[in-house]
């Protein structure tokens, strides 16, 4: 038996069986065995993410394993896609950014440290513009995850801290997406990011253009001194992956006979992209089988796929405050989301509205309760739970760890913002 599922053996508790793919008669609600305990702010070290079953069934849950031959069988009906684990509904308590980061908040310390310097001191003016992007209170979802696989990976090779390689990985991953962002708002011509003006806005355009350029050359600078050809192809496919994205949105702008499926590829090289070479480089970092990393790769972009799902949700149904922009700013621009594009297979009168380009006033009003009465925002949650609940399955070849709780838990946290 390969070391994809080392955690398969006969004391399982019955989070493993569900993350084996084991069929049991077993019933469990994951609120059950879910417990967080306090972060410990008199100390440097961290208490996380303790699961505990509460639920007396688990005493009449059993699962035998007959043979090796019979646990690789369930790692195959596991490939092939086992019941989904996700409920929207289901009662638990809510997820924080800060318990799901505290197993590598060191980690991420010391990448914060690290970024400014990274980016060079010689050009204040650049220097200034990435301190205004850095500073914004960014979540850092992306090396957190470097983080999280590195060391969730690093477990299947007894591999016991994380190297260079990963480091660097998590600084050149944060730092293509912050560059990234400044060019997404000099397109999208946003004035706010993270509750923050832009830096377009506050340096200009040009400035603007220049520094997303120079630290997309600085982390590819970066990238070609790990000496990793696999990591290099893939890093550089995502910048490719970005400019596709741009192109692919501005040629469909009030296009309301877009495809899901279409929406879906925009999405992945617009966000999925980075988020899945992020989980795929950090696994192959730790020198682990390809079957390992293929997992990671595929987990990064059903996460990816699922949060933007739900970001495209929120600017629907959240405050401009809430957001850090105006809310509906897609939908004005002509850039239709899953929502739009769910609604609009119900609603006639949205399409037109759409192809006028809301030029009578209080029609983007008028479009987003369409979207809303016709069940958008719901066909769109479903989505979201639906790669959600694909990104959970992928996690299933890793051991059982607080890393691998902590990858899970990014995935309800996700779920949680529009619960």
């Amino acid at each position: 038996m390969s070391m994809a599922c080392s955690n398969l053996d006969l004391g399982r508790t019955v989070l493993d069986l569900v993350a084996c793919g084991c069929s049991s008669s077993a019933s469990f609600d994951r609120s059950c065995v879910r417990n967080y305990s306090k972060i410990n702010s008199k100390g440097s070290s961290r208490v996380y993410g303790v699961r505990r079953l509460v639920s007396s069934r688990f005493d009449r849950a059993r699962c035998s394993i007959a043979s090796m031959k019979a646990a690789e069988t369930l790692l195959d009906d596991a490939a092939q896609g086992p019941p989904p684990v996700l409920d929207l509904k289901e009662q638990r308590m809510p997820i924080s950014l800060t318990n799901v980061f505290g197993v590598v908040a060191d980690d991420l310390q010391t990448l914060n440290r690290n970024l400014q310097s990274i980016v060079g001191a010689e050009n204040p003016v650049l220097m200034s513009a990435a301190e205004q992007i850095f500073g914004a209170g960014g979540k850092r979802m992306r090396p957190a995850l470097v983080f999280l696989v590195s060391r969730a990976t690093a477990e299947l090779v007894n591999l016991k801290e994380l190297t260079s390689e990963h480091r660097r990985l998590a600084e050149i991953i944060e730092m293509i997406h912050t560059a990234s962002l400044i060019h997404d708002d000099v397109l999208d011509d946003s004035n706010m990011r993270r509750g923050k003006e832009t830096v377009h806005q506050l340096y200009g355009t040009r400035v603007a253009v220049l520094a997303g350029d120079f630290m997309f050359a600085q982390s590819s600078w970066y990238l070609a001194n790990l000496e990793n050809l696999q990591v290099i192809k893939l890093i550089s496919q995502v910048i490719k992956d970005f400019a596709s994205g741009e192109i692919k949105q501005a040629s469909s702008l009030f296009d309301c006979d877009v495809k899901l499926e279409e929406y879906l590829l925009k999405s992945y090289y617009k966000t999925a992209s980075l988020i899945a070479a992020s989980t795929k480089g950090a696994a192959i970092f730790s020198r682990v089988d390809t079957y390992i990393t293929e997992k990671m790769y595929e987990y990064g972009k059903n996460l990816g796929l699922s949060f933007q799902v739900v970001d495209d949700i929120l600017d629907f149904t959240q405050s401009a405050e809430q957001l850090g922009k105006p809310a509906g700013s897609d939908l004005i621009k002509g850039n239709l989301t899953a929502p739009v594009i769910f609604a609009l297979e119900k609603e006639p009168k949205l399409r037109e509205i759409i192809e006028s380009e809301f030029s009578e006033p209080g029609t983007l009003d008028e479009a987003v309760d369409l979207v809303k009465s016709c069940g958008g925002i719901e066909r769109a949650q479903e989505l979201a739970k639906e790669k959600a609940d694909l990104a959970i399955q992928n996690l299933q070849c890793l051991p059982r760890s607080t890393f691998r709780i902590a990858l899970e838990d990014m995935v309800l946290y996700n779920l949680d913002r529009i619960d």
